[in-house]
């Protein structure tokens, strides 16, 4: 396992170890322990031609906890406004030595590419509307700590998921540790195809949400979308937004998630989103820890 580019060609065997790992980094960072020799004498380059916030700083702060050097290069400040390509920009960053390159793209397929250039581990952090595999992997990582096992869930997920690469990465994932997966959305931000993949496509939120073990919003992503997939964002969250009301239809120990930035009020109610089954804060360091554990896997593959 050179590169982590997707949970579609991932084993069901090495999410599970990437989620054991985690586990065991989580516990680590809620004792204080962030000083580990994993990746001494290691570099690492955050190459993002998209705004981020928290994927940006929990793989920065991942490498350097583990021991490692870690550069961050922004697209807007980068050669890349000089008209340099990524394959020229990859072959740059090979040639200094780096030993993991962690990208974020616009464009589907952009870390295959890189991956196919460069000799360093490749890990993607989002590329276009394809997959965000570190975010399902902190998402099914909150889930598994909070339930004990992801075999036997029932997961609804709710939102723009036209344009969400996280809703496909957990379909992915979750299936394969097996989980059921149901989603709901507008139909005009509803793909095709989801239901060949093993997602449930329910007519309404209170399907979706029926019994469900884990309720997660997607947020609505204005900058990828064109008007006229809905008439507004009030509208949105009356007919469309987890309530209190719609949740009534969940299990009573249902957790609350979401992958964040969150529209407050509009995926879900500020109640919900503050609420005792929110995990969405949870999920933050979820996020550190499972991106430490796969860099560290990655590492381990290297030196087997």
């Amino acid at each position: 396992m050179k590169d982590i580019l997707g949970l579609l060609p991932l084993e069901a065997e090495k999410i599970d170890r990437i989620l054991s790992l985690g586990l065991t980094m989580k516990a680590r960072l809620r004792r204080g322990e962030k000083t580990l020799p994993t990746l001494v004498g290691k570099s690492a380059v955050t190459l993002f031609y998209e705004n981020s916030t928290r994927t940006r700083c929990s793989f920065e702060l991942a490498g350097k906890y583990l021991g490692a050097q870690v550069v961050n290069i922004s697209a807007s400040s980068s050669s890349v406004q000089k008209g340099e390509s990524l394959v020229d920009t990859g072959k740059t960053l090979d040639a200094m030595k780096n030993d993991f390159i962690i990208i974020r793209h616009p464009m589907s397929g952009a870390p295959g590419l890189l991956a196919r250039t460069v000799k360093a581990h490749v890990v993607n952090a989002g590329d276009g509307m394809n997959e965000h595999p570190s975010q399902a992997l902190l998402d099914m990582l909150t889930m598994r700590e909070h339930l004990g096992t992801i075999e036997g869930l029932r997961v609804a997920i709710l939102g723009d998921i036209r344009h969400s690469r996280v809703a496909k990465s957990n379909l992915y994932g979750l299936r394969k540790l097996g989980a059921e997966v149901r989603m709901f959305a507008p139909a005009t931000l509803m793909p095709a195809g989801l239901a060949t993949m093993g997602a449930k496509i329910c007519s309404s939120r209170e399907e979706a949400v029926e019994g469900a073990d884990v309720v997660m919003g997607l947020r609505i992503q204005l900058e990828r979308q064109k008007a006229g997939n809905f008439p507004s964002l009030s509208e949105y969250a009356k007919y469309y937004g987890v309530n209190e009301d719609v949740m009534k239809y969940a299990k009573p120990t249902a957790l609350i998630m979401h992958p964040g930035p969150v529209n407050r009020g509009v995926e879900l109610t500020c109640g919900l989103i503050d609420g005792e089954a929110s995990r969405i804060e949870d999920q933050v360091l979820s996020g550190l820890a499972v991106r430490m554990a796969m860099l560290t896997i990655l590492n381990e593959e290297e030196e087997a």
